[in-house]
């Protein structure tokens, strides 16, 4: 047998002899010969083997412990069910990691567009494409009741999606509505709140928002939302537009500091038109 003393054993395997030393004790890999004399450990090249499998099996994911329990159990059965046990702990932290990454990247969106869109007040018209929500019909016109209403809506649609099994990863932007109907009257009256999804949601209760021109204008204050769907009201009566869907309260982005004791958000409030051709009533 050609001796290796512990260190050697470690550089020869790229790992380190604190690790050796824990894997003795756990009776995982133990030294072929120990000195008695002066307690120096030795091991033989082939037990090399032995740790190539140590470091395969952590790699999986798999724990000390369990390496352990296969070793001692000799049974590849042990072996197969650990390793389908890891594989599912892998996809799971593969799905985890990727809504992680949709969400930080759903934010950093979020705040370029803020950056970017135009002074609070502005009014526009804009091409704004196809869109997924998950909503959810409101029993109480917030309008009516102000932020704290807002806020309890908020709190049952976040409740909702839950229950559904809908990822909170969705639970950023959301936005309110207001039936054209209501809205062509210059009644302010929330029906729905709702959230924006995409493809991969897995929910049945989606609904999709056409792609169209909307007639935009942008706010960075909850408490001015009334008098702005007001002012973009009279912009389409002036500009001939025709109404074509619901009003939308879109949250483009909610600021994480606030002085005003409650949500900051900066808003696009939006409402489909179509431009009359000449001749059209």
């Amino acid at each position: 047998m050609e001796k290796l003393s512990i260190g050697k054993m470690a550089q020869m395997n790229q790992t380190s002899i604190q690790a050796l030393r824990l894997y003795d004790k756990m009776g995982i890999l133990c030294p072929a010969e120990v000195n008695e004399e002066t307690g120096y450990r030795y091991y033989d090249v082939k037990q090399s083997a032995v740790l190539d499998m140590i470091h395969y099996m952590q790699s999986t994911g798999m724990t000390l412990k369990e390496i352990k329990n296969v070793f001692e159990k000799k049974d590849l059965a042990v072996l197969n069910q650990a390793l389908h046990q890891h594989l599912e702990d892998v996809d799971r932290q593969i799905r985890e990691l990727t809504q992680q990454k949709k969400a930080v990247r759903r934010m950093m969106d979020s705040y370029d567009r803020y950056l970017k869109s135009p002074a609070d007040g502005t009014i526009t018209v804009e091409y704004i494409g196809e869109r997924k929500i998950y909503s959810r019909r409101t029993t109480v016109n917030f309008y009516e009741h102000g932020i704290e209403a807002y806020e309890n809506i908020l709190k049952n649609l976040k409740k909702e999606m839950v229950g559904q099994g809908v990822s909170q990863y969705y639970y950023y932007n959301a936005g309110t509505t207001v039936a054209r109907e209501d809205f062509v009257e210059g009644k302010c009256v929330s029906d729905k709140i709702f959230v924006f999804v995409d493809q991969e949601c897995g929910s049945t209760h989606l609904q999709t928002l056409p792609a169209n021109m909307y007639a935009c204008i942008y706010c960075d204050d909850f408490d001015k939302e009334q008098g702005y769907i007001a002012q973009l009201r009279s912009f389409t009566e002036e500009n001939g537009l025709r109404i074509m869907g619901d009003y939308i309260c879109e949250v483009l982005t909610e600021l994480p500091f606030t002085d005003s004791g409650k949500r900051e958000m900066f808003l696009r409030l939006q409402v489909p038109v179509y431009f009359r051709k000449h001749g059209e009533k």
